[in-house]
């Protein structure tokens, strides 16, 4: 006899739909059902906001950092400008480009805070498409030319400046005096206002023509740093021994999973731990189909002594209750994918309601860097969050439909 043919199949559905007499049974099963959903949703949701949440704050990072940083050991570059042109022609290199580094102070009236100053190449500016392509005011064409800056729309927002107006700038080494170090302050236009979309550039991170920074920090124009860009960062560890080549003994390379090791790695531990935590759901839905099913077979017990009176065998009656049990299961996760699929496309207005709803700002930009929530469902996420919910199911399912088979036609009728 075929495995599940028709027969069982109508069986199974007459066992799920519930008489009246059987509304406590239907009540557990509708229970499993809707754990089951829930728990594939919700481990769906949490799935894509981590790998979205992570994916995209990388991105940002990466876009304005580079995905490698090559440094002299001496401090100053032999020749800065050829170097970068030979990375410039590495496979897979994008973009390579000198880079001014510094920290200072940013001074407005009252106002006063401390900023990463960031200097390059105007042409390289504009290729930084992250920068470039988020310019709400101005613009990055003749920056050089006007040695002016561009800050994001946080810090313009607390220093209360606008596009045109002076920021003052103090380094910490300046001129030596018989006094000691005196600070160099120095005033820069501002020329452009971006908004990166992630609160700690925005609020912390000053542009300027790579000239300006040099002479602004006296470091001379072979100092700083060349930052690489790749066509695909996961590939730096495959290519990192071809960069190393060009750039000689006289140089090291960091990559990005170093300089981000800690934020990168904190996700990555969070991720799997809510993975862990969240499959516990299915874990407790799938043993409500065990409670269910349990008491279906003990309510069903003279059907199946009928079944098995009339020559059916063991293994049809587990077959017919392990496609009840089952099907639970099966539609549960088909729901809760779907459910999930459409929070996680609506989840940005989602959480727009809920602040509306309970006044509450949910995931504010100034802690978890981002300024809307991110959800980036992976095939793979989903693939494995489906198997792990039909598993739980089918091996919930096993255990009662064993019990219906081993039950005795004998045993079942005594007392009918």
């Amino acid at each position: 006899m075929k495995a599940f043919n028709a027969l069982e199949w109508q069986i199974a559905g007459r066992y799920l739909r519930a008489r009246r007499r059987e509304s406590f049974i239907s009540v557990i099963s509708a229970i499993s059902f809707l754990g089951i959903m829930l728990g594939v949703a919700t481990l769906i949701v949490v799935m894509a906001v981590m790998t979205g949440f992570r994916a995209d704050l990388l991105d940002r990072i990466l876009g304005v950092n580079g995905h490698a940083m090559v440094r002299p050991y001496s401090g100053q570059f032999e020749d800065r400008a050829a170097l970068a042109a030979r990375l410039q022609q590495a496979d897979g290199v994008v973009l390579a480009t000198p880079v001014v580094e510094g920290q200072a102070m940013l001074s407005t009236g009252p106002n006063v805070r401390g900023v990463l100053v960031r200097g390059l190449p105007e042409d390289k500016l504009q290729q930084m498409t992250r920068l470039s392509d988020n310019i709400q005011q101005g613009t990055l064409a003749g920056m050089s030319a006007q040695k002016g800056v561009a800050i994001g729309g946080r810090l313009a927002a607390f220093a209360g400046v606008q596009l045109g107006d002076k920021i003052a700038l103090v380094a910490p080494r300046g001129a030596v005096t018989p006094f000691g170090t005196a600070p160099r302050v120095r005033q820069f236009p501002v020329v452009a206002i971006f908004s990166i979309g992630m609160s700690e550039f925005d609020a912390n991170f000053v542009f300027m023509p790579i000239e300006a920074a040099s002479s602004f920090f006296s470091i001379g124009g072979q100092g700083g740093s060349i930052d690489v860009t790749l066509d695909d960062p996961d590939t730096i560890d495959a290519r990192a021994e071809g960069l190393r080549a060009i750039i000689g003994p006289q140089h090291y390379i960091r990559d990005w999973q170093e300089r981000n090791q800690t934020l990168s790695g904190a996700l990555e531990v969070e991720r799997n731990v809510m993975f862990l935590i969240l499959t516990m759901i299915l874990l407790v839905a799938s043993l409500n189909i065990v409670s269910g099913m349990v008491m279906l077979v003990r309510d069903k017990g003279r059907d199946i002594a009928v079944l098995r009176s009339i020559g059916a065998s063991r293994a049809m009656v587990m077959r017919i209750f392990f496609i009840t049990g089952a099907s639970i299961g099966v539609l549960g996760t088909l729901a809760g994918l779907g459910l999930g699929t459409l929070f996680c496309a609506y989840i940005e207005e989602v959480r727009q309601l809920l602040i509306w709803l309970t006044g509450a700002e949910l995931f504010p930009a100034q802690v978890y860097f981002l300024e809307k929530m991110p959800a980036r469902m992976m095939p793979s996420d989903v693939l494995q969050v489906t198997l792990i919910a039909l598993g739980l199911s089918f091996l919930s399912t096993l255990y009662p439909a064993w019990r219906a088979a081993a039950l005795e036609p004998v045993e079942a009728l005594r007392y009918e």
